[in-house]
């Protein structure tokens, strides 16, 4: 049966998508103007920048700058319509996905409302929901760490970075010894580009707005469990970013695994204690879990087990891409989980399921590798071609230069390419970030998820309302995730071990 994109009806192929990422909106544009209807559905109404969301969280850029919304980036593509809701399950006999609007997954009384949920009827279902941070079975970290994948997280960060500095201003002899330790567990290109910019805006911004603070008094820790940074890059880029971390004040700390979070410090590997109050969690990612939700076959990471067209077996009408898709190379090695694969993943499942539709058999899907690249700092980057680009690197200023108009290219909107240039060209000629605001927001579905490491249907939202009453912390429930590894060896999707995990926007 042909179903309508909402009302039933008999109509054209109705292709329903998860998620409004790089994967879910590639493939949203690769069947603009194609002879079906196609509802993207995301639980937040805009897409997000994830690679720039460090920089709304360390003061560089605004909320607004890194996000746009999903309606205005569809505009032009008349056969495709948003629908602002949470994928809660699926009815797979219906051919139905089971839903809850925007209130039920930001307003805990919505979640005590009786009514059931929705339900939206497809006849292809593409998933696209990106990951979560995986904790690799290390206590606290869902408790007490900060993430970065969503907006709501990167205000809150930001909002917590600024208010230790006042606390810390308002009393310089007391407070507490991890006030102003910032510690970042990861060492791939996320938490290189976090470091790197933590260390301008403590020990350069900063400083300007609290003369009374002595600057040698904070400390951004970057821990990384391997023996070098940035596993992905050559050993020559690899020794540029450490030298320059360490020359900006970054203490690097290789070799150093973490083996439990507090809310006033972490316990290193041998015993060490280390007191801070702001923890950063950037070593891996895990796929969302939606996954589990629709009933997916899982391999490593709790990725979903796809065929090489990215069809799930046995379920011709269903695909998945992105982050959450377990697709391999032609080793038969996961593919990265990457901004450029969940692009090209987004493109590839627009042509498969036009295949599909029209009674012919997909092709399989080829990841064409360009190269990788990180910003390091000011005037610092890295950037390499593939061997088959030529496999030349970049480092210093031309580095990050390409790094920079790389970024730039691929913001989505006009304006928000417009507010970055203004903002990098500001902080470039005066060394001052003007978005230093404290203003916490409440934090999003994707915030919950990654809290609490399950979808966050009528149950969980009510007992985290129950929680907030008790003084826990926001989304603070359930915070045990099943199906993550425990061991960060078995995961491939660690980026301490050579993928950058979360360089793209699948985050539904």
């Amino acid at each position: 049966m042909t179903h309508g994109p909402e009302d039933g009806v008999r109509r054209r192929p109705h292709v329903v998508i998860i998620g409004a990422g790089f994967a879910g909106l590639n493939a949203a544009k690769g069947l603009r103007g194609a002879d079906v209807d196609v509802t993207i559905i995301d639980q937040h109404n805009h897409h997000t920048f994830q690679p720039l969301l460090y920089q709304v969280a360390t003061a560089q850029l605004e909320p607004g700058d890194v996000a746009h919304q999903v309606r205005a980036v569809l505009r032009r593509a008349p056969n495709v319509r948003f629908r602002h809701a949470l994928v809660t399950g699926i009815d797979r006999d219906r051919g139905e996905l089971l839903l809850a609007d925007d209130r039920e997954a930001n307003d805990p009384r919505a979640a005590r409302d009786p009514d059931p949920p929705g339900r939206l009827a497809f006849d292809q279902l593409i998933v696209a929901p990106g990951a979560i941070y995986a904790d690799f079975g290390v206590p606290g970290v869902r408790e007490h760490a900060f993430f970065l994948k969503s907006v709501s997280e990167a205000v809150n960060l930001r909002s917590h970075l600024l208010r230790r500095f006042e606390r810390a201003s308002a009393d310089p002899e007391g407070g507490h010894e991890g006030d102003r330790t910032i510690a970042i567990v990861g060492g791939g290109p996320t938490g290189v580009e976090l470091a790197g910019a933590l260390s301008e805006l403590i020990f350069r911004v900063l400083p300007r707005d609290h003369p009374d603070l002595d600057p040698k008094a904070a400390r951004v820790v970057l821990i990384e469990m391997t023996d070098a940074l940035l596993p992905p890059f050559s050993p020559g880029s690899r020794r540029h970013a450490e030298r320059v971390l360490r020359a900006r004040g970054v203490e690097v700390r290789l070799g150093t695994a973490v083996e439990e979070v507090g809310p006033d410090a972490i316990r290193l590997a041998g015993g060490e204690r280390l007191a801070t109050r702001t923890l950063i969690w950037a070593a891996g990612v895990e796929a969302h879990p939606l996954i589990r939700a629709l009933e997916l076959p899982t391999t490593k990471g709790g990725r979903a087990v796809v065929r090489p067209d990215l069809s799930v077996e046995d379920r011709p009408d269903t695909w998945v891409i992105g982050d959450a898709a377990g697709s391999e190379d032609a080793d038969g090695n996961l593919h990265p989980q990457v901004a450029p694969v969940a692009i090209q993943h987004g493109q590839a499942v627009a042509r498969a399921v036009l295949a599909r539709l029209d009674g012919r058999e997909p092709a399989p899907f080829r990841y064409l590798d360009k190269g990788s690249m990180a910003i390091v700092g000011r005037n610092a980057g890295v950037a390499e071609l593939a061997p088959r680009f030529g496999g030349f690197a970049l480092r210093g200023f031309l580095g990050w230069a390409a790094w920079l108009v790389l970024h730039l290219a691929y913001l989505p909107g006009h304006r928000n390419r417009l507010g970055a240039v203004l903002a990098w060209g500001y902080e470039y000629l005066t060394h001052d970030r003007h978005a230093r605001l404290i203003g916490e927001v409440t934090p999003s579905p994707a915030e919950r998820t990654g809290r609490t490491g399950r979808v966050p249907t009528r149950e969980v939202a009510t007992r985290a309302a129950g929680a907030r009453e008790g003084g826990a912390r926001d989304g603070g429930v359930d915070v045990r995730t099943d199906g993550g590894t425990d061991d960060p060896a078995d995961d491939p999707a660690d980026d301490g071990k050579g993928e950058r995990t979360d360089d793209d926007a699948d985050g539904t």
